[in-house]
């Protein structure tokens, strides 16, 4: 019998951890094939390559992101194959099992909640007697097409599923791709928009076994995993075994992990700021919203002072980056709570801000409650709220708007130093920044075309003149220092009108002749007046730069960007002078 084990990811680096499992748990008594695309494939180009594949049986893996894109497939596959046995599993199908059935009858069977053991019985029957009433967690068509649903099956004993990451073929791939890795399953936590809700209880993985199969991992070139308990630092001394562990042997690989940040003891982040080594882990952080009565609302508790505190200070460690979650949309968080989430978490100025929207996930209770509160969302997949009752779709279409300059102008940190400096200093509030320039975006049409990395610094640069942001020159000086910085070579050409040869000429002659002025670490590089004008580019700035690095405070004195660019580094390197230091003045530099 020829078993296929597949499912559609939203981008080739990621991998399906449930597609390992099926295989691990059901060899070797039932071969296993295992085959990945992406949501942009073609349906057909992935029909015709399971088609080829000549198989019994195909399982799916579902999930939101996925099945609008999987259901083609099924219909094609169906079509030119109908005696195959088609099987769906994942959380998008193990709710509402009889709605699923009626909108894909190609479907033969769904494998609902835990599905290792139940998939491996079904592959049993199938090849044998056949009588499907007798598989636990299991739904199916009977002969005459009347929906069984069995009863729903117990919790596996984590010990008993084998490794799902030795596999040969996943050997190649393992340095391009994002390997999954769970420690655990089930959450303590009961947040009502949330599907790990419904699981009662924590079970846990081997710590043993999760050990040798990092070291598996790493030692045959794994760059990032991702662990996907729900939250990671739940058992404390379990998170603090594997992450003494991690920094032994992380071998150069990534770790992130989803991190509940008001209960990370500070012992904990005391240790990881003094020997976790920098980079090599990412905790995702999961606030939502700051609104208490949202909060309560879907049963989650949270501490957004100890949060704050926990954020503050692994920041100041400067070790580890974070990604912090937001989700608009949440009950009775209208626009104006919505602006005061944003401003209280960017507040924290995390590495990484991510502004996602309320999905009425299938099982939850939020879901099950959406009349309760006004909700109106799309019909399909994803499931994205559109409204509710004090939050418009136009109050949507302004968030998403900003969200998009926060995706751009933020998380992608082309724009560091300038937009710190803008929503510190230049705008009343940091959300009223991203808004009133993702307004600006839209007007102007630029949603509708794409962009340069030069267009992101001119765009910004018309919107901060059109509304007459005070201080553009030392804004102006900010973006030409991210821009500068952001290269490992030195660009041939900027977005503003660079000195030209003679301008630049008597300061390029002065740094060569007292580069201590600058710095040890400059004249530490001993570069020549020539060597200055291949490796660097050097900018006047209106404003004492180093000054404004060390303080935070706007010094009105010229100033000298150099920066250096040595391709075996990852970016160029700044160097700051005020121009007096050098014996130089403003019209004598230009």
């Amino acid at each position: 019998m020829k078993v296929i084990v597949t499912t559609l990811n939203a981008k080739y680096i990621h991998t399906c951890l449930a597609l390992r499992y099926l295989k691990s748990f059901a060899e070797p008594e039932f071969p296993v094939t295992m085959k990945e695309y992406t949501i942009k494939d073609p349906a057909m180009n992935i029909a015709m390559d399971l088609y080829k594949e000549d198989p019994d049986v195909i399982g799916f893996s579902c999930y939101i992101w996925n099945i609008e894109q999987t259901i083609p497939v099924l219909h094609i596959l169906k079509k030119v194959k109908p005696d195959v046995h088609i099987v769906l599993g994942g959380p998008e199908v193990s709710y509402d099992l009889e709605y699923w059935f009626r909108r894909i009858p190609e479907v033969d069977f769904i494998v609902y909640g835990e599905g290792e053991e139940t998939f491996k019985e079904l592959l049993a029957e199938i090849a044998g007697e056949q009588n499907y009433r007798r598989v636990l967690g299991l739904a199916y068509r009977d002969a005459d097409g009347t929906v069984v649903v069995n009863p729903p099956r117990p919790k596996l004993d984590l010990r008993r599923i084998p490794s799902p990451y030795r596999f040969p073929e996943d050997r190649p791939h393992l340095s391009n791709r994002i390997v999954y890795m769970e420690t655990s399953r089930g959450c303590p936590f009961r947040c009502q928009f949330c599907l790990s809700s419904v699981e009662n209880g924590v079970r846990y993985f081997d710590l043993d076994r999760i050990k040798e199969d990092i070291l598996y991992l790493v030692q045959n070139g794994a760059r990032t995993i991702k662990f996907v308990d729900r939250t990671f630092n739940i058992h404390r001394t379990y998170a603090m075994e594997l992450f003494r562990f991690l920094i032994d042997h992380h071998g150069g690989c990534v770790f992130q992990f989803e991190i509940t940040a008001d209960i990370l003891r500070p012992e904990i982040v005391e240790f990881l700021n003094e020997y976790a080594p920098p980079g090599v882990f990412r905790f995702e952080i999961g606030v939502q919203s700051t609104n208490a009565l949202t909060n309560a609302l879907v049963q989650r508790k949270q501490n957004f002072e100890k949060l704050s505190r926990t954020v503050r200070k692994i920041k100041e460690g400067r070790k580890i980056v974070q990604h912090l979650d937001l989700i608009a949309g949440l009950p009775e968080e209208d626009y104006a709570s919505f602006k005061k989430t944003f401003n209280d978490v960017f507040a924290l100025e995390p590495e990484e801000l991510q502004l996602g929207f309320l999905k009425l996930l299938r099982g939850t209770g939020l879901r099950r409650d959406a009349d309760k509160y006004g909700y109106v969302y799309t019909e399909h997949a994803p499931y994205e709220v559109l409204a509710n009752r004090v939050l418009s779709f136009d109050d949507v279409i302004r968030i998403k708007r900003a969200e998009d300059i926060l995706e751009k102008y933020w998380n992608s940190h082309y724009l560091d130093e300038t937009v710190k400096f803008l929503t510190r200093h230049a705008f009343e509030t940091p959300f009223d920044f991203f808004q009133e320039f993702g307004d600006y975006w839209a007007e102007r049409g630029w949603s509708r075309i794409g962009h340069q990395l030069e267009d992101l610094f001119l765009r910004l640069r018309e919107f901060l003149e059109a509304r007459g942001t005070p201080n553009l020159p030392v804004i102006e000086g900010l973006m030409k220092y991210d821009y500068l910085t952001h290269y490992r070579h030195k660009p041939r050409a900027v977005w503003w009108t660079a000195m030209g040869k003679e301008e630049r000429q008597p300061l390029l002659r002065r740094l060569a002749e007292e580069p201590e002025a600058v710095s040890a670490d400059f004249a530490a590089l001993q570069l020549s007046e020539a060597e200055l004008a291949k490796r660097c580019h050097v900018e006047v700035l209106p404003f004492d730069l180093s000054h404004y690095r060390e303080t935070g405070a706007i010094r009105r004195e010229p100033s000298a960007l150099i920066v250096h660019y040595d391709p075996t580094q990852g970016k160029g390197q700044p160097f700051a002078v005020p121009l007096a230091r050098l014996g130089l003045s403003l019209a004598a530099a230009q």
